[in-house]
């Protein structure tokens, strides 16, 4: 029984240490949820990491101009959409989709790809639903020190999906397939 005892004591510690270490240490690219919702209640939901600039160059740097990038850091990007949808001219059924692009100096391409559930740095081309140019400007503050996606309302069926990060904002119209 002392021997079950002092195991038992051992675990309970180890896991109460963890969680402490766990706690003073989060991930390097907390996560991030963007969400719209539409007139008649239905959403569109992005899950993705948040990593931050950290005096790093990060376009044609840490994230290469011309490749794929996975949208964020850590595990893939989600949407998740319970509505069809049109997204930069292309058709979006509902269901769960996996968000990469291809940042380039003068343009962007987001591609929305079928498969879900790998990390974000595997990405298999032949899973791709569509590739959408998005329209590049200046954020309105620069630089974005952490990556953020967005929203924003344009009318009661449409938004603009916005990607910001250092001196970057690439965005995408996204509306409500009727």
């Amino acid at each position: 029984m002392k021997v079950s005892t002092r195991f038992l004591a051992l675990i309970v510690a180890i896991i109460a240490v963890s969680s402490v270490i766990y706690a003073q240490n989060p991930p390097a690219s907390p996560p991030g949820t963007a969400t719209f919702t539409f007139a008649d209640g239905k959403t569109v939901t992005i899950n993705y990491s948040r990593p931050s600039m950290k005096g790093r160059q990060i376009f044609g740097g840490l994230v290469p101009y011309g490749q794929v990038w996975r949208t964020g850091a850590n595990a893939a990007t989600t949407l998740k959409t319970d509505v069809d949808l049109t997204i930069g001219g292309a058709s979006v059924s509902a269901g769960t989709y996996t968000l990469y692009s291809i940042p380039e100096e003068k343009k962007w391409t987001l591609i929305i790809n079928k498969e879900t559930g790998q990390w974000g740095t595997k990405y298999d081309q032949a899973q791709d639903l569509a590739r959408v140019e998005m329209k590049l400007s200046k954020p309105a503050a620069a630089p974005v020190e952490q990556f953020t996606i967005g929203f924003d309302q344009t009318s009661n069926t449409a938004a603009v999906l916005k990607l910001e990060w250092v001196n970057t904002l690439a965005k995408v119209d996204v509306a409500e397939k009727k």
